[in-house]
């Protein structure tokens, strides 16, 4: 079952595609995904888009062994990507991915049991305005308890770090049970012990049956994951997953699986190794 834990990262400050490389590497994916890759004007984003989708296709080939040109994926109304299968492997009984992109690095996480979140933020300093500027606007998301924290957290890049953690955190909750921008983040409380043994309060209520970790990536960017139970997932993410009830001991030991490490991909690492992997071009 650790199979299916999956933690995967590309570096694109060093991948420099050529325009026909790009497009190349862009042929090994579903014509429908082409669009929601070049309707950004900026490179960094075309290279963020793409490489978050090979990242999703490699990784399900990989652990489900499902060929490349007969993966399907959907999004739910929320904008949750899943993988629509006929086929659950009974090995992996609920299989599910997140992936996650800032700044130079695109990540993907995988679980096969628990609800899955992943959000990588880089510790972009504001340059028009202080830190404490540029937080103030986002003080409305933030606990009383969290937002103390922050504020009291010491330097202006020590508040900055501090913000982008928590902000983190409930990014990677909110996305593992596929919720969208609208949820109300100031609801979700997170605590710690110097960022380790984090749990956190929904409504003040304590959610035990959740993990998390928060992941120093180097090069001033941070990752959390969340992992958690099916049962909290949306309505409409609900209807994509195999179960979403299991016993007590069937649940603890997908929740308790170790976290795996990061590692580190290039766009090559990504693609079919032969020819079979293409999409026809009428898909």
């Amino acid at each position: 079952m650790e199979k299916g834990v999956e933690r995967w990262i590309v570096d694109i400050s060093e991948w420099n595609p050529s325009p026909h490389h790009f497009s190349f590497s862009m042929s090994f994916l579903p014509h429908h995904e082409h669009t929601s890759i070049t309707r950004f004007f900026k490179m960094e984003d075309r290279k963020r888009a793409l490489v978050s989708r090979l990242l999703q296709y490699a990784l399900i080939h990989q652990v489900l062994g499902i060929p490349y040109n007969k993966i399907v994926t959907r999004r739910t109304a929320e904008g949750k990507p899943y993988l629509e299968c006929d086929k659950p492997n009974l090995e992996l009984p609920n299989f599910n991915f997140n992936a996650s992109h800032h700044g130079d690095f695109v990540a993907i996480a995988s679980e096969p049991i628990c609800l899955v979140g992943l959000d990588i933020v880089s510790q972009t300093i504001p340059v028009k305005e202080s830190v404490e500027e540029f937080i103030q606007s986002f003080s409305s998301y933030f606990s009383r308890l969290e937002w103390f924290n922050i504020i009291n957290a010491g330097s202006s890049p020590q508040i900055l770090s501090e913000f982008y953690r928590y902000w983190s955190l409930k990014e990677a909750f909110v996305k593992a049970i596929g919720e969208g921008v609208g949820y109300k983040l100031d609801t979700v409380e997170f605590h710690h012990q110097n960022w380790e043994n984090i749990v956190v309060k929904v409504d003040g209520k304590e959610l035990k049956d959740w993990r998390f970790w928060l992941l120093e990536l180097g090069k001033d960017h941070v990752a959390s994951i969340a992992r958690g139970h099916p049962m909290y997932a949306t309505s409409s993410y609900k209807t994509t997953l195999n179960r979403t009830h299991f016993s007590d001991e069937q649940y603890n030991l997908g929740l308790h699986l170790p976290n795996a490490s990061f590692i580190f991909r290039k766009v090559e690492d990504l693609l079919p190794s032969d020819e079979t992997g293409r999409v026809p071009p009428c898909l």
